[in-house]
């Protein structure tokens, strides 16, 4: 896709959500679901995923369709109001004005027919279904064509505390783990968000990462950029995060929204001098677990020294 050469949307790293905290906080529902002109761009990659690699994007267990059908309801229910200008029906169902239809395509592979990979094919987010059992909020259904690093197989079917386990100071046993459990299953008519950010080479929405691919260190890990192409190369990658219980099944909807910002684009934005500072200072504040989790041991110096110049020259 083409990088997004305005000033950035979201700015989490100007120190209002921390890395690995939980950071939740209330959410106005008429906010749940952002769009904007790179749209039409997000749904063709999800068509191009789903066509070619759809067992790694979408996955569901037998007796959730009845909650995946509410989600696209209530998801329908929401764009047609929120955005009439993008949104209409079609028969029984919403479609993107200008998109493909959802609802006679042929050109998708298996799982096509999942309310689930229907309603993803109206949003430029993720969704997660979470399930409450006896072992905890598992993840019974999911659409996700960008993950962050993370690999929708391995999380199929577990529970939170597992799902969470390689995330520092986040497994099972873990004050946040029980808070975060806690969290889910207070949650009643209101919806939540929170946002995650990290740094990437190159523009890929679809960035998945096995647990099995990660190393204890990563001092031995090459370098993402060179001194002269982190202008040139480094993205900004941030999540935003909602999560709202589904009124009828009483299942959790997680749902995630990729942006993609140039870290150069920094340098336009009206408050660069403080975001530059605030985001150098936390890439300072990771320890080394934290920074090979992101994956950002070897770059995390150079980095500091990019955004310590934006500062200065502002």
């Amino acid at each position: 896709m083409s990088f997004r050469q305005t000033p950035p949307t979201h700015t989490p790293y100007d120190g209002s959500s921390k890395l690995f905290t939980i950071g939740l906080r209330p959410l106005d529902p008429g906010a749940w679901i952002a769009i904007d002109g790179h749209l039409l761009t997000y749904l063709a990659e999800k068509r191009r995923l789903y066509a070619e690699i759809p067992g790694r994007v979408f996955v569901e267990e037998e007796g959730t369709r009845e909650a995946q059908r509410e989600v696209l309801d209530l998801l329908g229910a929401h764009l047609v109001a929120k955005f009439p200008e993008v949104y209409q029906r079609f028969g029984t169902g919403v479609e993107v004005i200008g998109a493909p239809s959802n609802l006679h395509d042929g050109g998708l592979a298996a799982g096509s027919h999942a309310p689930l990979v229907a309603a993803s094919l109206l949003v430029q987010e993720d969704l997660i279904l979470m399930r409450r059992d006896e072992s905890g909020w598992r993840l019974v259904a999911g659409s996700l064509c960008f993950p962050s690093s993370w690999s929708l197989i391995e999380k199929f079917g577990r529970p939170l505390q597992e799902i969470h386990a390689p995330v520092p100071g986040f497994g099972p046993g873990t004050r946040p783990a029980d808070l975060i459990n806690r969290m889910f299953d207070g949650l009643q008519g209101q919806a939540v968000e929170r946002y995650n950010w990290s740094i990437q080479a190159g523009d890929a929405l679809y960035h998945p990462l096995s647990n099995l691919e990660r190393i204890d260190r990563t001092t031995n890990r090459p370098s993402k950029f060179s001194d002269g192409d982190i202008d040139v190369r480094a993205v900004i990658r941030v999540e935003r995060q909602t999560l709202r219980k589904l009124p009828a099944s009483r299942d959790v909807l997680f749902t995630i929204r990729i942006h993609l910002d140039p870290l150069s684009v920094l340098a336009r934005h009206p408050d660069r001098a403080r975001l530059a500072a605030s985001f150098a200072a936390q890439l300072l504040a990771l320890d080394e677990v934290q920074l090979d989790y992101k994956g950002m041991t070897a770059d995390r110096d150079r980095l500091v020294a990019f955004l310590n110049h934006m500062t200065n020259a502002a």
